[in-house]
């Protein structure tokens, strides 16, 4: 019997749950495992800081677009491999990389550039040496679930069937290009593995990676940027996760009830607790939480008092005016800009320290992150060494920046409400979960907004044992009220958004309008089902998820998720 990957799909979700969830959620590592002791661990600040490779341009694709035109794009390759990494000094753990990577590799690119991405699902085949010196995790065996990939380019207008959805993946020995148009404005994105049921464990064994996009508004500034080879040093990456090892080095992966997973060692870049040497002069950072499900209140210290920060954009692009903070709340998957001036501490070690925010299970090492080593010397380069005073002149804010809630309410703009609620042991939004759309063979939608339309969602989590940072598809979205306040809106979330943190029992209000910008010659705007869910990936894995379509109520195949652009063999 022939069976499509959709059956395949339901079969392991659905029918004969008892024998397939332990191949799809199985742990990388024994949960039984002996958690490496701290006296094993290096001490903090004495790794040297590490930036991600960044992936250069591998050739060129011709591509059919949907009006028939052949159009060649830029090419970026990537496997996605089994692989060993050197996290904890000495040790040796078995890792999922991008192309070996983790994390994995930077993709740097422009607005209005399209390009291509060639990811290739090689978990299939045995890693190469040094690899049989490490003792293999018993799911790397007759395993094909737990290897079975989907990518999803988080922060970007993607067309549905190149979004990452999660039901349509891509099996070991497959390979799927992904077109990513571009469209938007500058922002830090990343890219993961969205894979339906086992996301949280492709992520926490290391299938992450950050992904930038400039333009010219941003190059203007006079800000750090990467989009100018003179300040490219200053334009910093940081991706932040939090991760649990045994006595041998591999990952402990440990759901807690299907709460959530925790380590007991910060992360950044993949190095714990990396001190990095500055000069006195302004940096700016790309923090990204990387984390499954470990949030975060950053606070940056000199050992005598904070050290003030300048949030200068948020995940979807530059604030209508930075924002200068001591301390900020820090969901998963959320990413915030900061700039900061080292030039009043010359000689100063200042510390990135974590003040635990509520409902994370926490330990001594995820009390601190990193250290900033000031040097004493003038700086090597002053280039884009400013926050310009007129950036509201500068910088034109997001259109969704400029919606008011009183404004919406008066044009009667549809007004959604999402229930964030763990019931009879499940996760579940307005008590339904991703099963619910499995069973309907994918067409089952909780909205239908048409495309251009302005919306207001109500995103409710009525517990005080969990939080919830939400994540919506394709849209870029403003935070209206907290509680029914715009006051309680946190400074350092005033610009446009992808992921809002819902925090116990808050009701967060967010305004978005349905559309993004076409991708090019020959491309449409973007319409068809996405995804909404919770970003702690352990409570997506247990179906804390739904979709919604949009400007598509027939569901047509061009823009089926899952259908319209499926992965082949490779070669």
């Amino acid at each position: 019997m022939s069976l499509s990957r959709r059956d395949m799909i339901k079969i392991a979700v659905v029918g004969g749950a008892a024998m397939t969830l332990p191949l799809e959620r199985v742990a990388f590592t024994s949960t039984s495992a002996r958690r490496m002791p701290t006296s094993a661990m290096p001490k903090y600040f004495t790794l040297p800081f590490v930036r991600p490779t960044e992936l250069a341009q591998a050739g060129a694709i011709d591509w059919t677009c949907p009006d028939g035109q052949v159009r060649s794009y830029p090419r970026y390759d990537i496997a996605q491999t089994f692989g060993v990494a050197e996290i904890m000094p000495g040790f040796r753990t078995p890792v999922f990389g991008y192309n070996g990577l983790v994390p994995g590799p930077t993709i740097r690119n422009f607005h209005e550039r399209p390009i291509v991405v060639r990811q290739a699902n090689l978990l299939h085949q045995p890693p190469a040496a040094p690899y049989q010196n490490v003792a293999a995790p018993s799911s790397y065996t007759n395993d094909p679930w737990q290897r079975s990939t989907s990518t999803h380019l988080h922060g970007s207008a993607s067309l549905p069937q190149f979004d990452g959805y999660a039901s349509d993946i891509t099996f070991p020995g497959q390979v799927k290009n992904y077109f990513y148009p571009n469209c938007q404005e500058a922002r830090t994105l990343w890219y993961h593995d969205h894979g339906v049921h086992h996301t949280s464990q492709n992520a926490y064994n290391g299938l992450a990676a950050m992904y930038i996009l400039h333009d010219d508004v941003e190059a203007g500034l006079g800000i750090p940027t990467g989009a100018n080879p003179a300040s490219a040093a200053y334009d910093v990456p940081l991706i932040v996760r939090d991760a649990m090892f045994d006595d041998k080095g591999g990952l402990i992966y440990e759901d807690n009830s299907e709460s959530g997973v925790y380590g007991d060692v910060i992360l950044m870049n993949g190095v714990p607790w990396p001190v990095m040497d500055v000069e006195p002069r302004k940096y700016r950072f790309r923090i990204l939480n990387a984390s499954v499900s470990r949030s975060y209140r950053w606070q940056l210290s000199d050992g005598r008092a904070p050290v003030p920060m300048a949030v200068i954009a948020t995940d979807a692009g530059l604030v209508p005016k930075p924002q200068v903070v001591t301390d900020f709340r820090h969901g998963m998957a959320e990413r915030y800009e900061v700039v900061i001036d080292f030039a009043n501490y010359r000689g100063a070690l200042l510390t990135l320290k974590n003040l635990l925010p509520p409902n994370n299970i926490n330990y001594d090492g995820v009390k601190q992150a990193m250290q900033f080593r000031v040097a004493r010397t003038d700086p090597t380069s002053t280039v884009n060494n400013s926050v310009p005073s007129a950036w509201q002149d500068a910088v034109r804010p997001a259109e969704c920046m400029t919606f008011t809630e009183s404004a919406l309410k008066a044009q009667s703009v549809p007004d959604r409400r999402f229930e964030f609620i763990r019931k009879d042991g499940r996760w579940t939004i307005n008590g339904e979960t991703w099963e619910n759309v499995i069973e309907s063979e994918y067409t089952h939608c909780m909205a239908e907004p048409k495309q251009d339309a302005v919306e207001i969602w109500e995103l409710r989590n009525t517990s005080g044992g969990w939080f919830h940072p939400v994540h919506i598809h394709l849209v870029d979205f403003q935070v209206l009220s907290r509680n029914g306040s715009a006051a309680q809106v946190l400074p350092h979330e005033k610009g446009p958004k992808d992921v809002v943190y819902v925090g116990e029992n808050e009701t967060v209000r967010v305004a978005m309008r349905f559309a993004g910008p076409s991708a090019g010659p020959g491309w449409p705007a973007p319409k068809g089902r996405y995804m909404m869910h919770c970003h702690n990936l352990v409570h997506e894995d247990h179906d804390m998820m739904m979709q919604f379509s949009v400007g598509d109520p027939d569901h047509v195949p061009d823009l089926d998720p899952i259908e319209a652009a499926r992965p082949v063999p490779l070669g």
